[in-house]
C-alpha cells in the first residue's frame, strides 16, 4: 500500500498506482469511474439517474458524508483516477474500477485500504447476477449471510449481503 505522507510503495501495490483520500476535485473522475464500470460490469442494469444527478450525489453527498473515500490513480502528475472505494461506517458502500483498469490488483489494493480503516468487519452489498464482483468478494474472505429480492435498491436488482470479519 502507498504511505500518504511519502509516497512510499509498499509490497503488493501495483505498479505506477498509488491510493491517496479523495478530494473534493476528483468528483468529476469518480463519477465518471463509476458510470463507465457500472455500465461495462452492468449493462442489464436500469439508468435511474442521469449523469448530471450521478455527479451531483458524489459531489454533495458520497464525498463529503462518507466514512472514507479514497481513488486509486496513476502515478506521475495528474495521475489518471483509476479507482475508488467509499467506506461508510462498517459497510464497503462502492468499489468500483475503470473497466481498463481491472485484473491488476489495483481492486485488492483499494479493499486493502477499507479494511484498514474499518472497525472490525465489513458488510457490502453485490447485486446476484454480478458475478465477477462476488467471485472478487469471496476470495478475499467474505461470506454471504443474506439474499435480497431487490426491493431494497433503486434498481430493483436482486442482491446478495456480504460480510467479513476479521
Amino acid at each position: 500500500m502507498t504511505d500518504h505522507e511519502s509516497g512510499r510503495q509498499h509490497a503488493g501495490t501495483p505498479v505506477g498506482v498509488r491510493l491517496r483520500p479523495a478530494a473534493p476535485a476528483d468528483a468529476e473522475a469518480v463519477a465518471r469511474v463509476f458510470l463507465e464500470s457500472r455500465a461495462a460490469a452492468m449493462p442489464y442494469l436500469p439508468r435511474v439517474h442521469s449523469d448530471a444527478d450521478t455527479l451531483a450525489w458524489i459531489t454533495h453527498v458520497v464525498l463529503p458524508t462518507s466514512t472514507g473515500v479514497w481513488v486509486a490513480e496513476q502515478e506521475g502528475e495528474g495521475g489518471e483516477v483509476l479507482g475508488f472505494a467509499v467506506l461508510a461506517g462498517d459497510e464497503l458502500d462502492h468499489l468500483y474500477l475503470r473497466p481498463d483498469s481491472l485484473r491488476r490488483g489495483i481492486g485488492s489494493l483499494l479493499l486493502a485500504e477499507v479494511r484498514g480503516a474499518a472497525e472490525g468487519g465489513l458488510s457490502l452489498y453485490v447485486f446476484q447476477r454480478n458475478a465477477a464482483a462476488r467471485a472478487f468478494y469471496e476470495r478475499h474472505g467474505f461470506t454471504a449471510v443474506a439474499f435480497d429480492d431487490g426491493a431494497r435498491n433503486e434498481e430493483n436488482e436482486p442482491d446478495v449481503l456480504y460480510r467479513w470479519v476479521p
